[in-house]
């Protein structure tokens, strides 16, 4: 499919190019659908517990294998998306997010929860995530606006996050959990105009004057191998895994956490929406600061935030202001990192392979996220309570803020010649 040929001044301003900004809209657009909805799955944990009598244990493991394989399908589809463009990788993403939603309420074992949850919606959004997202998005602009950007498409799915969390919770009240599945699952069609606008717009954008250098795509197997020799990619990667501890625990067990601190379960809705909606200031906050001070260290004063976030939220009586507030404050962070990731993916290697490399370190969050999604369920099974959980979270957030330190900013060419 020959990429349609774009005016030469196409790229040159991000500000001044509205076909850069309908793609950034598109993309924002999708990443709201396919994150609002599966960060959202937490607040069916009750119900699904309830119509299939699995136990929590059991279906945090659908969850956590969501978490593991949403990761392990983005290094493929980046791949494939860096080779023959995002467009066909995000529509068939799309389709299997609505799909496995709209198949969740007839699973009523394990393994047919993880097939719905695990494998096609958390497939689908694989497909249609930031790797696919983030990789298009790069390439069309030019790489003094790549911070910003990637902070509106990262902005697009904490959007989604804050606005389905209540739309949600009031279809649970309205029309029961299967009904509101179902209304979810459509919603998500929603998104294939958006893809449809990517396949027409992602490739050929970033020529004329003023833009972007040409882009090199190297064979899989050269840039996976320099990316593993790289160790800042790999202390980035462990990082990276840290904070998918944190998002998928905090996603799939929240309502958990409302239910144990004694709170009406609406206030799950609010705190996912609070999460959400700071999300949304974090996202484009981190975009702006990307371009200014060092992303390692942004990264690294995320983890310490969020360390002592969990730590005061422990230490304080657990009503409503205090859950709020300590979700507005973890929202602040949760996908805060991602900008600052995308970017040190970006200088490190360029653009050409950024949907396959940056599809390895989300590999490596999502990683974190089976144990997240997974642990919560097996530590609260077999405690009754969250509080080793947090435990966990605090020395684990610690850990990620020192890895970050001796990374080194610089593009793999200089870091090599310096070695």
């Amino acid at each position: 499919m020959k990429p349609d040929t774009p005016s030469p001044s196409a790229s040159a301003s991000l500000a001044a190019s509205p076909a850069v900004w309908l793609v950034l809209l598109s993309a924002a657009g999708i990443f709201a659908l396919t994150m609002g909805t599966r960060q959202n799955m937490g607040l069916f944990m009750g119900s699904l517990n309830t119509s299939t009598g699995l136990g929590v244990a059991s279906i945090s493991l659908a969850f956590a294998f969501g978490q593991l394989w949403w990761g392990l399908t983005q290094p493929f589809a980046g791949a494939v998306a860096d080779r023959y463009g995002a467009g066909r990788v995000l529509l068939m993403g799309v389709l299997l997010v609505a799909v496995g939603t709209a198949l969740t309420p007839f699973m009523t074992t394990q393994l047919g929860l993880i097939v719905a949850i695990g494998v096609l919606s958390a497939g689908g959004a694989g497909m249609a995530g930031p790797a696919v997202l983030m990789s298009a998005t790069m390439r069309l602009v030019p790489p003094d606006k790549r911070g910003l950007a990637t902070g509106v498409v990262n902005a697009g799915g904490s959007f989604g996050q804050f606005a389905l969390a209540p739309i949600t919770a009031g279809l649970l009240v309205a029309i029961g959990w299967v009904g509101a599945l179902e209304t979810l699952a459509l919603l998500l069609l929603l998104g294939l105009p958006a893809a449809w606008v990517l396949r027409r717009r992602a490739a050929g954008m970033n020529a004329g004057p003023g833009a972007a250098p040409a882009v090199v795509v190297l064979p899989v197997r050269e840039a996976l191998s320099r990316a593993l020799r790289l160790p800042s990619f790999l202390l980035l990667s462990a990082g990276f895994l840290v904070c998918g501890f944190h998002v998928a625990f905090l996603a799939t067990h929240l309502p958990g956490v409302v239910a144990a601190c004694g709170l009406p379960t609406q206030y799950a809705g609010w705190a996912m929406a609070m999460i959400g909606l700071f999300n949304i200031v974090g996202s484009l906050a981190m975009g702006w600061a990307v371009g200014r001070w060092r992303m390692k260290s942004l990264l690294a004063l995320v983890y310490v935030t969020r360390a002592v976030a969990v730590l005061i939220f422990v230490l304080s009586p657990k009503d409503a202001t205090t859950l709020l507030v300590f979700s507005a404050v973890m929202g602040f962070t949760f996908l805060s990192t991602v900008p600052p990731t995308a970017g040190l993916v970006a200088k490190f290697f360029g653009p050409g392979n950024m949907a396959l490399l940056f599809g390895v370190v989300m590999l490596s969050h999502q990683v974190g996220g089976f144990l997240g999604a997974y642990l919560g369920g097996r530590i609260f099974d077999a405690t009754g309570s969250y509080d080793w959980v947090w435990y966990i979270d605090i020395v684990l957030a610690i850990g990620a803020a020192l890895l970050h330190w001796p990374i080194k900013e610089a593009p793999l060419a200089r870091t090599a010649a310096a070695a």
